[in-house]
């Protein structure tokens, strides 16, 4: 036997000298080290770090960012900050999702929670921000930073919030808005019918069906139209959640398990249809952009974000439809419909910044200096006047310049528009009466969800398809494997434990390295034993 094993140390060295090589190519693309806060920022240094940011096609917004650079630069002539501007977060967070397995991330990123909630499945991928917001030098607000920002205490506690995942803070939030139920004050008026205090779904649902009644010459009675489509929603992910939200319906544990398919929303689904098929009720997908519609005259309730307030009225600054077909009316700006007007429920919503880690912690800490300029007066303050956003630092919102902004609603049609002032005070309002939803990895998948159930059956209603139980149920399936939801795994459902994605690359390459080995020395051990036993060697 021991020439059997002479025979064999060359295989077992060889396979000592595989796996070797194989975990060093793996911890140097897949494995990065925890980010831990140098005691000094190095000055004596140059960092060039990229900066991915979403603009809403809005000019005025890139040179926002723009300046905050140059300025941000002023106070650290060593940092570099190269921005790439996207005009979606959906292409954002692909391409980051692409760059994670090759060590190409940002630093920097404008992203979502349910976004960033999949960045983390990657290991030490996204820099954790617990420590950092209160440290005492490089902290918010620290003595250590240049520049004068906010400390932790002067961000708007909800929306910090919103920026935890598992307990853990992944961001800080950047801008938040929430949804608006833009209204057609003039036709709601001509039809007979007064706007409440706080809209109601009740309320919606008959107005718009009213709209529907027409001339003997075929044009609607309200607008003398051929076209009318009373109730428009943008976003009907966010329909779909708030309603379920507003009736304490269930959607989704903070674990991720998927509790959506439930009798709640099927009776909303069957009201929805209802209204869907006689087109009093349609989509932003189906029928087209809310505001379009609204300012030609052809809708009475456009919901969508308060960041697009400024397309929204007859006298708005951003106008996407040719100026003779616009109709004169009033725009009343409403919270969206609820269920229940004394307790009003409505989505939070609205980008935030994460940072991603690198093998030279100072590169990370060069980054976190950046990401809290964005959080700055100068920032927070010219961002939120391009569109319905709000600042989301108590800092910014008390200023005395963005006080003097609020107050000047009216005053033009343009920086200070009567209905962008409206939507922003609608959520300054209503700050107390927003939620979020759970976030996870299959979080985003679960929201598009959502969404999928609304235009369905909307579709399916106009087409004169029959929308029955059996209907649901086969609807309820073909969503769930559509976005793949009976494969999201729960921490309830792995013991407790965190869902780390799919192994790397290099990791899947070593098992199945390991495991070819050892069959090889298995058939190269049963070779040897039978060939010993074959010259008499094994009696």
């Amino acid at each position: 036997m021991k020439k059997t094993g002479r025979r064999f140390l060359p295989l077992m060295l060889a396979l000592v000298l595989v796996c070797g090589i194989l975990l060093t190519g793996c911890h140097g693309s897949a494995r990065r080290v925890s980010f831990e806060l140098p005691e000094e920022f190095d000055t004596s240094r140059d960092y060039n770090i990229t900066f991915w940011a979403k603009n809403d096609t809005n000019k005025t917004q890139v040179k926002i960012y723009e300046k905050a650079i140059k300025d941000f630069e002023s106070y650290y002539p060593n940092i570099h900050v190269n921005i790439r501007t996207y005009t979606d977060y959906g292409t954002i967070y692909n391409d980051v999702i692409t760059n994670i397995s090759t060590n190409t991330t940002p630093n920097v990123c404008i992203s979502y929670p349910d976004h960033i909630a999949t960045y983390l499945t990657g290991e030490n991928v996204v820099v954790p921000l617990d420590n950092l917001l209160t440290d005492e030098k490089y902290g918010l607000g620290g003595a250590g930073v240049l520049f004068d920002g906010p400390s932790k205490d002067e961000v708007v506690p909800e929306f910090l919030d919103e920026c935890t995942i598992g307990g853990v803070y992944y961001a800080l939030p950047y801008m938040r808005s929430t949804e608006a139920c833009y209204v057609n004050k003039t036709y709601v008026e001509k039809l007979g019918f007064e706007l409440p205090e706080t809209l109601t779904w009740d309320f919606v649902w008959e107005v718009s069906e009213a709209a529907m009644e027409k001339d003997k010459s075929g044009s609607f009675k309200v607008n003398g139209q051929n076209v009318l489509i009373p109730f428009i929603y943008k976003s009907t992910d966010n329909m779909m959640i708030q309603m379920l939200a507003q009736k304490d319906a269930p959607y989704s544990t903070d674990g991720g398990e998927i509790q959506i398919f439930n009798d709640d929303t099927k009776d909303l689904l069957y009201t929805i249809g209802e209204h869907a098929r006689t087109k009093a009720f349609s989509t932003f997908k189906i029928g087209g952009y809310p505001a379009n519609f609204l300012n030609a005259g052809q809708c009475i309730f456009a919901v969508d974000s308060t960041a697009g307030s400024t397309w929204m009225g007859s006298e708005a600054p951003l106008v996407d439809i040719a100026a003779d077909k616009l109709v004169k009316f009033e725009t009343q700006v409403m919270t969206v419909p609820q269920f229940d007007p004394e307790h009003p429920k409505m989505i939070s919503q609205g980008p935030s910044v994460c940072i991603f880690n690198k093998e030279d912690h100072q590169e990370v800490l060069a980054s976190w200096l950046f990401t809290q300029y964005l959080l700055t007066n100068d920032v927070q303050i010219a961002y939120a006047e391009t569109e319905g956003y709000v600042p989301v630092t108590l800092k910014a919102q008390q200023a005395e310049e963005y006080q003097d902004y609020l107050n000047r609603g009216g005053e033009d049609n343009t920086d200070h528009y009567q209905v962008k002032i409206d939507a922003t005070q609608l959520l300054i309002d209503n700050i107390a009466n927003t939620f979020t939803t759970p976030v996870f990895n299959g979080s985003a998948s679960l929201r598009d969800a959502a969404g999928q159930l609304i235009e369905n059956v909307t579709k399916s209603e106009r087409r004169k398809e029959k929308v029955d139980d059996k209907y649901m149920k086969e609807l309820f399936s073909s969503v769930t494997s559509l976005y793949r939801l009976d494969q999201i795994v729960t921490s309830e459902g792995s013991g407790g434990k965190k869902d780390l994605g799919p192994l790397p690359a290099g990791s899947k390459a070593l098992i199945g390295t390991l495991v070819l080995a050892w069959i090889l020395i298995g058939l190269y051990v049963l070779r040897d034993y039978r060939q010993t036993r074959a010259k008499g060697g094994g009696k």
